[in-house]
Order: structure tokens, then C-alpha cells, then sequence
């Protein structure tokens, strides 16, 4: 419990049922993700190489998850902002399950320590060697770098988070100011290596799917989907506390409209990346940069592009237009949910559709929802895990008054 002057009463500690939660969720994805491995190799007629592009699918997924949550807790106490106190450490613990989605980067790096070139056909040495292009691309696109980036990206945003939550629950012990003064000076440097990690996983994981194609605006096209999905699970995850008794009347309306502003604002940065992003190379009608639009606008991959663009934008941005909506529970999940659906059909749309992918790799929709579900569950139950015997508010930061008592003009 807190006391008078910084919070409420609020229940602000999980209790054994929210850790056994915790508990059964990593149980239940790692046999999701079992299950998904199973299934795809044994039943799948796509065989390995449909599984590894499902893996890719999930896995960018809940990493885009993982890195908006990271975005947050960064520019929070980069901007010092006094409003997001009480809500702040939800976004901290969801952050700080980073590690295990790293962990589960191995799936995708250790087929390529095997020869494995079904997802990157630049870790076939033979027609790399054979192509011009490739051959040239090789000190950056090969599988020993891949390995080293990856090791730096991994390190990085696991020990940011670790970084970041420890920090803030070491204020709650010691009551040091200061502590907030360190996370403030960490927060600047720290957000200019993030976008730096960000933008050049996005270009490793995804872009490098074709090596013959590339776009400067790449990472900034993935960085926006992370942000607005981050902000959504940020929001259902404050919703499900409260729905279990946990800072029922420290987060209130307020807290939620601003993370609804969030929300919409990067739905429409996503579009407007999107479009620049296509009209650059639609415009220069260069025929080694237009393919990749063309590969997603043939059928069947023609249908999924327009649901994108009216499920990603047209209808969210609508839908979250109203101040009224972000401040009601019930419609800022909507949305929120709606948001993360069309998160993981971005992540389809990216990877799916790529060269031979496109007609020889179908979708499958049991092995890719598994895998997707169960790498979900296993980051949200080591989150959970993490928050057990720690408050869910910031109970001696200097501003968490003003966060309580924050109004939206």
C-alpha cells in the first residue's frame, strides 16, 4: 500500500494468482511453440521452409511488441514526463520480458550457422558467389556479422530494460531522487542507440529477405508499427490489472486518453511513412525497387495490401478520432485489440510475399497463429513473472503527485 502523500490505497502487488498466471503463461507458449514446430514439420506440406517463415512472422511480431514497450519507458524519462508516473512501471515490466523474446531470436540465427537459406538466400555461399550483386553484398550479408549484430542488438535492449526497471524499483527501496536524475541521463543516449539497433535489426530480419531491394525509410516503417502497437498492449495490460483489482482508481480516464493520443498519432505516422515510402520508389519507376511493391500487389497478395491499408489506417484512424473513445475502456480495447491484429498482418505482409515466398510458401494459418500466440504468451508470462513482488506504481518518484492528479485540458 502507498502512503497519503505519493499514491492511493490501490492494491499495488500482484498477488499468488497473478504469479501463477505468470507461471502458466510461459508454460502454455512454450507448448504453443512446440506445437507450431510440430505441426509445421510433420503435417505442414510447406516443410522448413514454411516453418521459418512462420518463426520470422512471430517472432518480429513480439519483438515489435517488446521494442514499443522499450520506446516508452526511454521516452518517458527522456522527456521527463510527469503524467505517464503512475502508469510507467506497467510499461517497465512489460519492457523488461525483452530478454526471453531475444532468446528466441536463436531460432532464427542458428539455421543459418546450419546452411540453412529457405528464409536469406545470401547464406548460400554457391549463389553468392555467382550473383554480382550478392557477391558485393557479402562483407555486410553474411552469416558470421549477421551473428555479431544480432549478439548487439540483443545485449542492448535486454539490458536496457533490465536497466531501466531495476533503477525505478530501486527508487521504491531507497527513496533517492537521484535515481530518476540517472534514468533521465541513461534515457538520451540510450534513445539514440535505439533507433540505430532498431532500424538495422529491421533491415537484417526483414528487408535482407530480398537482398536485391532496399529503402532508406525501412526501419522507420517498422519503428512506427512498434510504437503503435507497444502503446496498445500498454493500454490492455493496465486494463487487465484493474480488471483483477490492482490500481483501480490510480489509473484513471485521463491516463488512458493519453495513451490513446499516442495511439492514433502513430497510426497515422505509419501511413505516412507507408505512402512516402511507395511513392519514392513508385515515382522513380526503377524496376530493382518497384518489384518489391509489385510481388504485393499481384493476387493473392493484392487483398492483404488493401485490408493493411484500411485496417492499419482508414478505420482506426476513425475509429480513434474521438476524444470520447480513448477515455472509455471499452472502445479503447477495441481498438487496441483491433491495432494488434493488424500488427501481426503487417508482419505477414512484410515477409510472406518476397521472390519465390511468394508462390511457393503459402500461409499457414494453424502453424503461424501457434507459433505467433505461444511467443506472446512467453513474453507477457516472463513480464508477468518479473512483476511479482514489485509495486506497479513508481511509489517514491518525485512526481508521481502530479501523475495522480493529472487532467487532460
Amino acid at each position: 500500500m502507498a502512503n497519503a502523500n505519493n499514491t492511493t490505497d490501490d492494491v499495488i502487488v500482484l498477488n499468488e494468482e497473478g504469479a501463477k498466471f505468470g507461471r502458466a503463461m510461459l508454460i502454455a507458449g512454450l507448448v504453443l511453440i512446440a506445437v507450431g514446430v510440430g505441426v509445421g514439420l510433420s503435417f505442414d506440406t510447406r516443410g522448413l521452409k514454411g516453418l521459418l517463415h512462420s518463426y520470422l512472422i512471430a517472432f518480429m511480431y513480439v519483438l515489435s511488441l517488446g521494442l514499443g514497450l522499450l520506446w516508452i519507458v526511454i521516452i518517458q524519462h527522456l522527456s521527463k514526463a510527469r503524467w505517464s508516473v503512475v502508469v510507467r512501471r506497467v510499461a517497465e515490466v512489460l519492457a523488461a520480458g525483452l530478454p526471453i523474446v531475444c532468446a528466441l531470436g536463436l531460432g532464427i540465427i542458428i539455421p543459418m550457422w546450419l546452411h540453412n537459406a529457405d528464409l536469406y538466400i545470401w547464406v548460400d555461399h554457391e549463389l553468392v558467389q555467382n550473383d554480382h550483386l550478392l557477391h558485393h553484398k557479402a562483407p555486410y550479408l553474411n552469416v558470421s556479422f549477421f551473428t555479431v549484430r544480432c549478439a548487439v542488438y540483443f545485449a542492448f535492449w535486454g539490458g536496457l530494460s533490465t536497466f531501466f526497471l531495476k533503477t525505478s524499483v530501486r527508487q521504491d527501496e531507497t527513496g533517492k531522487a537521484e535515481l530518476s536524475g540517472l534514468m533521465h541521463g541513461v534515457s538520451a543516449p540510450a534513445m539514440i542507440l535505439f533507433a540505430i539497433t532498431l532500424t538495422f535489426a529491421s533491415i537484417d530480419f526483414l528487408m535482407s529477405l530480398d537482398p536485391t531491394w532496399f529503402s532508406t525509410m525501412f526501419g522507420v516503417y517498422y519503428f512506427a508499427g512498434c510504437i503503435m502497437s507497444g502503446h496498445a498492449l500498454w493500454a490492455l495490460s493496465l486494463m487487465w490489472l484493474q480488471s483483477h483489482g490492482h490500481i483501480t482508481t490510480s489509473v484513471t480516464a485521463e491516463h488512458y486518453q493519453d495513451i490513446g493520443k499516442m495511439m492514433f498519432g502513430f497510426v497515422v505516422f505509419w501511413a505516412y511513412v507507408g505512402f512516402s515510402q511507395f511513392m519514392l520508389i513508385w515515382y522513380a519507376d526503377i524496376p530493382e525497387e518497384t518489384h518489391w511493391y509489385h510481388w504485393r500487389f499481384e493476387e493473392p497478395w493484392k487483398q492483404v495490401s488493401i485490408a493493411l491499408l484500411i485496417g492499419h489506417f482508414v478505420l482506426p484512424f476513425l475509429g480513434l478520432m474521438s476524444r470520447w473513445v480513448k477515455r472509455k475502456k471499452v472502445s479503447l480495447a477495441f481498438w487496441c485489440i483491433w491495432l494488434l491484429i493488424v500488427q501481426y498482418i503487417d508482419m505477414f505482409w512484410l515477409v510472406y510475399p518476397n521472390g519465390e515466398a511468394a508462390d511457393r510458401v503459402p500461409p499457414s494459418a494453424l502453424v503461424d497463429l501457434t507459433l505467433a500466440a505461444g511467443m506472446v504468451a512467453l513474453f507477457l508470462g516472463s513480464a508477468i513473472r518479473r512483476a511479482a513482488g514489485i509495486n506497479l506504481i513508481p511509489t517514491k518518484d518525485p512526481a508521481l503527485s502530479d501523475s495522480l492528479a493529472f487532467h487532460n485540458i
